[in-house]
């Protein structure tokens, strides 16, 4: 009996696809990379997982996890492999109000957990563009950011506890739902963010928090990047830290997504060169219970700040939020950013990180360095400035692995130079290896390839991935 027909055995003919029934799983989001699996397994336990990985560390064959696809940096990748995608386990197995917490499967849909936890007046922090189809599992194999990351941290952060399947087939369960456990090494944190190379995450203990019970959200131009860091300083001392998100997106962002998006309104009359997408949550009364004439405190800080510096001259325009429509407009324009960076081909995607008092400096050195390889390049920025993310999309205007690198190297040279990351929330899957080469520390990738040989002797877990 072939490998094929003995998965078929455990998990049965209906959820092992091959063929074209694999169309779904043989590209990823952003079309670079395209390749047919051998088939894809679709377990619907952990048990199953455990079982087929058995199985496939009996006959060496290896095995890619899949979750909602909407990866950007080719970790899913399987052209001749076996996918696992864990979209049949979407289990949500508890909501405890009263801890906090939720217990989940790896197949949830992001969107469906806040939904549910929302019925009992909560948030799971973690949002992105692709919440509607991203899984918590790969959430989790990613270290997944988004834009709550400047007051909750990534999703790291909002993790109690995990299940995981090890190449072995054995069942590690770390499902911890302690705040507080020094009982050893913190395996738990090891899987997280390592992209499927280490074991198929299955379940999770999910941090919760309350629900805001009202909302500040602004556009707001500035006069530079640096006003835009005192805004936000200034914003968070007067609310006490309640800044969810800071997203920055400059008249270029503006002008490209009003050339997608026609039928959009600009945030402005006229576009200026720093915009300001900035969101205030609020859970105590004082600042979610409208006064006397009906304003809501929060909003009211918010205006008052904004006031302020309009004066000195460091704000140029701003508008508020007025209603939940309002809000959702001022939202899509900085979600639509994924759509707008794969909107042209060829790109080079780049997701760095940096000191947030150094945003400006890289943006301007990055640009010179641009200017000297490719004169005629055109760039995409995008930024969770809050927490010194940038997201740099350069088209450039030569074709070819060549070039890709050589504009690489150049911006990584500068992130190096100023003590930043080349990559900040996306993993590193295929697109970062060279990257990971050139920049990571040779001790620390030794120490990883370490561990990656004493947990998968065999390289079955998502070879290839992550480690260069």
């Amino acid at each position: 009996m072939d490998i094929i027909e003995r998965m078929r055995a455990i998990i049965g003919d209906a959820h092992v696809l091959t063929g074209k029934d694999c169309a779904r799983w043989a590209k990823d989001w952003t079309g670079k990379y395209h390749g047919q699996p051998m088939a894809v397994l679709r377990p619907a336990s952990t048990a199953e997982v455990s079982q087929i990985m058995r199985l496939a560390t009996e006959t060496g064959a290896a095995v890619v996890p899949a979750s909602g696809n909407t990866g950007l940096v080719g970790g899913s990748h399987a052209p001749g492999r076996l996918v696992l995608s864990v979209d049949r386990m979407r289990a949500i197995r508890e909501i405890r109000p009263g801890a906090q917490l939720a217990i989940v499967d790896a197949g949830v849909v992001l969107a469906n957990l806040h939904s549910a936890v929302a019925e009992h007046g909560l948030v799971f922090p973690v949002t992105l563009g692709a919440r509607g189809t991203a899984l918590i599992g790969g959430i989790l194999s990613t270290n997944a950011g988004g834009s709550n990351v400047v007051r909750f941290g990534n999703t790291r952060e909002q993790v109690l506890g995990i299940e995981v399947v090890l190449p072995s087939g054995e069942i590690l369960n770390l499902m911890s739902e302690l705040r507080k456990d020094n009982s050893g090494f913190d395996l738990r944190d090891l899987f997280i963010g390592a992209e499927g190379t280490l074991g198929i995450i299955t379940a999770a203990v999910l941090k919760l928090r309350p629900m805001p019970a009202a909302y500040a959200t602004a556009m707001v131009a500035l006069a530079s990047l640096d006003d835009a860091l005192d805004l936000l300083n200034r914003v968070q001392a007067a609310s006490g830290g309640a800044v969810e998100a800071f997203e920055y997106m400059p008249g270029g962002y503006i002008r490209e997504h009003l050339k997608m998006r026609p039928d959009a309104r600009p945030p402005f009359a006229e576009i200026h060169d720093v915009n300001v997408m900035i969101e205030i949550a609020a859970t105590a009364p004082k600042d979610a219970i409208p006064g006397p004439d009906g304003a809501l405190p929060v909003i009211q800080t918010l205006e008052t700040l904004l006031g302020e510096m309009l004066a000195e001259g460091a704000v140029l325009d701003a508008t508020i939020a007025q209603n939940e429509a309002q809000r959702a407009e001022i939202w899509t324009r900085r979600e639509d950013a994924g759509e707008m960076s794969v909107s042209r081909t060829p790109a080079i995607p780049m997701d760095v990180a940096l000191p947030l008092d150094r945003l400006s400096e890289f943006l301007d050195r990055a640009d010179l360095a641009l200017q000297a390889v490719d004169p005629g390049a055109e760039r995409l920025i995008v930024s969770h400035l809050g927490d010194g993310n940038i997201h740099l999309t350069i088209w450039p205007t030569a074709t070819g692995a060549e070039q890709s690198e050589m504009v690489l190297e150049r911006i990584e040279d500068i992130v190096a130079d100023m003590h930043g990351s080349f990559s900040a929330e996306h993993g590193i899957g295929l697109s970062k290896q060279s990257a990971m080469a050139r920049r990571k520390d040779p001790v620390a990738l030794d120490v990883m390839r370490r561990i990656k040989t004493a947990l998968d002797p065999d390289n079955i877990m998502n070879p290839g991935k992550i480690l260069p």
